[in-house]
């Protein structure tokens, strides 16, 4: 019996960890210290933005309005083509269109990008509505003062929703963004664009914090998904177990 109660749990993980297909095409790291998120391609540094993480710290509990670490994911995207600063309810838009730092007002606006976690330490992350999204409230941008979420400003929020795909992984660490040197410009040709004549770069080994079951050397994208299912299920299955042996003592 508890065996076929493990092989469910980690089913009912391994389904709890289903992402949009990956994308590493596109890559974002979120600085909590530096409070600036990094878009990279193709392992180089495209730009940084200014923003927002919890005005509560860091964390993936329920309830605590935390900011969680970690590897996670681009899930879901809304809010194409909607004006800047268009206010959003419960994911839907409200016909109300905001204009900076907005006097008393402190919606989502703009654009949401969904993420969803890939580890036992952001697990709660879909459920919990962690989004990357607009804010009226840009004076804030710069140091913590969301309530989870990460904050950008209007106009930045809707470049970066351009520019990141579905399933494009997102990186928040506790350290400061790693140096990068920023990608070269394109070059323009008669015949079309071309990249600039330089090699491709490995995509940079940025340092995070410890996965939940961490192995050695750089990661893939499954096994960083079959590592937080795996510590999932262990927990879950702990879990059961402790409950069971307390029914039969009591």
């Amino acid at each position: 019996m508890f065996r076929a109660l493990v092989v469910f749990t980690l089913t009912s993980a391994a389904s709890a960890f289903a992402i949009a297909p990956v994308d590493r095409s596109s890559e974002l790291v979120v600085s909590v210290r530096d409070q600036k998120l990094m878009l990279l391609r193709n392992g180089e540094k495209v730009a940084i933005y200014p923003v927002s993480t919890s005005m509560f710290g860091l964390g993936d509990a329920w309830g605590r309005m935390t900011t969680p670490l970690g590897y996670l994911a681009v899930e879901k995207k809304i809010g194409d083509n909607v004006p800047v600063g268009a206010v959003f309810h419960n994911r839907r838009l409200t016909g109300e269109v905001l204009q900076a730092n907005a006097a008393g007002r402190d919606p989502i606006t703009t654009r949401i990008i969904w993420l969803r976690g890939l580890e036992a330490q952001n697990a709660h992350a879909f459920q919990r509505c962690i989004y990357i999204h607009g804010t009226p409230e840009e004076k804030k941008i710069g140091r913590p003062a969301s309530y989870g979420c990460i904050r950008m400003k209007s106009k930045d929020v809707a470049e970066l929703y351009n520019q990141v795909p579905l399933g494009a992984i997102v990186q928040i660490i506790p350290d400061p963004l790693p140096k990068l040197e920023k990608a070269k410009p394109r070059q323009e040709t008669s015949g079309g664009v071309v990249a600039a004549n330089v090699m491709p770069k490995p995509a940079p080994q940025i340092s995070a914090t410890t996965l939940a079951t961490p192995p050695s050397g750089s990661l893939s994208v499954d096994q960083m998904r079959t590592a937080g299912a795996l510590a999932g299920a262990r927990q879950k299955a702990k879990l059961a177990s402790s409950k069971s042996l307390w029914q039969r003592l009591f």
